[in-house]
């Protein structure tokens, strides 16, 4: 059995993996821990690289502890982590700053400056966005993008602006903190929308550069998910408590490597994820957008493949909303005269697992209650940050566990939504994996199936697949495998639903309401959130 390690980087916590490699990608042992996300005023967002790097090294050595395994068994290192930050470091590799989460929205001016200003269409400057498009088949048209985080430093903080060696993202200076070494991955590159996707490795795009005002010296070396960044320091393997020469390994971003975690590595294959946000994805060989929609095909993990692949802001979210206010602070939800949050009922039942155990006394279709699931905006198949969530057609009849039913059956129908606006440009595969938080639920599985009318395939550990994935590319990286082409050999489904057509008839006619529900009320929603 070949062992190693997958660091899974999210917004406020890493959860570090030890992955047995046999026929089978098999977890072993996890450790997680827990960092700062500092919120500023005038919207900005920041972390601490000192901080990540404790998390690191502090469950790196708990994996040994829990497992009783040498740390010169460990064959490779990788991560998945989250997308879109900015590390700015200087020759030395130390951070001129802190990073800026992808959740940084102070470059407002800077945005409006550079694609907000001049002809518009739809709010962009029609010349850089076809400019854009043309060469990244994409463009930096949120806030929150780097491009402008890196101009917001520029304009602000020219003194720090003036040491920045190279421009990194989140796991790629956990590489250089690793192997000494700067380089990002094809899906780190293309996020920074300055890569074009015709070159390859060699994608920065120059003419994108100079358009932007972007210092191409910035700029860090591209390599593949797959390839070795390096080999890990002695220093690192001190701090880490591994051996020094532990080949590290490229990696990838969430929204690429939760699709290979979950064996979605072929043209055609479809996933759908549902955490704290949510999305539908289906792999291609080729790159298309559908501009009405908001979907494009963005570079991933695989080199020469695509994720076409379509967002929403809150899925797993709303039921942590129903959770906070409609279970505990408004109802109380007891076990035995117990809180099943506090006692010892929750042990094995976790409040999550009792809240969608109870909408099963819900009858499918909520009694025709409907939820919209935008409560924090929403992107595909419309971009409007104004948009809300609302309960539509409550009755006198109508109970808290339809309301929570509903909600459930809410983020199901905006994921079809999506699933089917992805079928306007390319074809998604019949069976669908589901994956994230939301798939350890049989219930979410089902209503899942009978919503969209796919069969829905779950694999072991559907909330660590961004690990999977990443242990994934080690053992391509290894020679274990081929390529990511067929790393879904080595992981199985362990569950599948099937739809039922007769719930599906019910669900048909609600969702033909759904879908009319943002079109009628978008100018009430900017009436009072514009």
């Amino acid at each position: 059995m070949t062992y190693v390690i997958a660091y899974d980087i999210g917004t406020t916590a890493v959860k570090t993996c030890l992955f047995g490699v046999e026929k089978n990608i098999t977890l072993l042992a996890s450790a997680g821990k827990g960092y700062g996300l500092y919120i500023l005023e005038g919207g900005g967002a920041e972390q601490d690289t000192g901080e990540w790097w404790s998390a690191l090294c502090a469950t790196t050595r708990e994996l040994f502890t829990k497992t009783g395994l040498q740390p010169s068994q460990i064959a490779g290192i990788s991560f998945c982590s989250q997308m879109q930050g900015l590390v700015l470091v200087d020759k030395d590799g130390i951070p001129v700053r802190r990073p800026m989460s992808y959740m940084d929205q102070r470059a407002k001016d800077e945005i409006k400056k550079g694609m907000k200003s001049g002809i518009l269409v739809a709010g962009v400057n029609v010349f850089r966005l076809l400019k854009s498009i043309s060469i990244n088949c994409a463009a930096s048209t949120s806030v929150k993008d780097p491009l402008w985080k890196y101009k917001w430093v520029e304009n602000h903080e020219p003194e720090l602006f003036a040491r920045i060696y190279k421009w990194l993202d989140v796991k790629e200076y956990l590489i250089l903190r690793c192997t000494g070494r700067c380089v990002m991955t094809e899906d780190s590159a293309f996020s920074t929308m300055l890569y074009d996707t015709r070159k390859g490795k060699e994608g920065w795009s120059r003419t994108l550069c100079r358009m932007f005002g972007i210092r191409m010296e910035h700029l860090p070396e591209i390599i593949k998910s797959t390839d070795r960044a390096g080999l890990l320091t002695g220093r690192a393997a001190q701090d880490l408590g591994l051996t020094a020469g532990t080949p590290v390994f490229g990696g990838g971003g969430d929204a690429s490597l939760i699709g290979i975690g979950a064996g979605c590595t072929k043209p055609g294959a479809t996933h759908i994820y549902s955490g704290t946000s949510g999305w539908v994805s289906t792999v291609t060989d080729y790159q298309t957008v559908d501009a009405v929609t908001e979907i494009a095909a963005i570079v991933g993990a695989q080199h020469n493949r695509f994720n076409y692949f379509a967002e929403m802001e809150t899925a797993g979210k709303c039921l942590e909303w129903v959770k906070d206010h409609l279970a505990l602070d408004e109802i109380g939800i007891y076990l035995k005269k117990v809180h099943v949050a506090e006692g010892p009922e929750a042990v094995n039942t976790s409040l999550y697992d009792y809240l969608t155990q109870t909408v099963e006394n819900a009858a499918p279709g909520s009694g025709g209650v409907i939820f919209t699931p935008w409560l924090h905006g929403n992107r595909c198949p419309f971009e409007d940050p104004d948009s809300a969530g609302m309960f539509f057609n409550i009755k006198l009849e109508t109970g808290k566990t339809e309301l929570i039913r509903a909600v459930l059956e809410g983020v199901c129908y905006h994921l079809r939504w999506m699933l089917e606006c992805e079928e306007r440009k390319v074809r998604t595969s019949l069976a669908v994996r589901f994956v994230g938080g939301g798939a350890l639920s049989p219930v979410t599985s089902q209503i899942l199936a009978d919503i969209t009318g796919r069969t829905v395939e779950i694999v072991a550990n559907p909330q660590n697949v961004g690990a999977v994935g990443a242990a994934a590319v080690i053992c391509a990286g290894l020679g274990i495998i081929d390529s990511l082409d067929t790393a879904g050999a080595l992981i199985p489904v362990v569950r599948t639903f099937i739809p039922d057509m007769n719930r599906k008839a019910v669900y048909d006619r609600i969702y033909a309401v759904f879908k009319k529900l943002y079109k009628v009320n978008r100018n009430n929603f900017a009436a009072l959130n514009s």
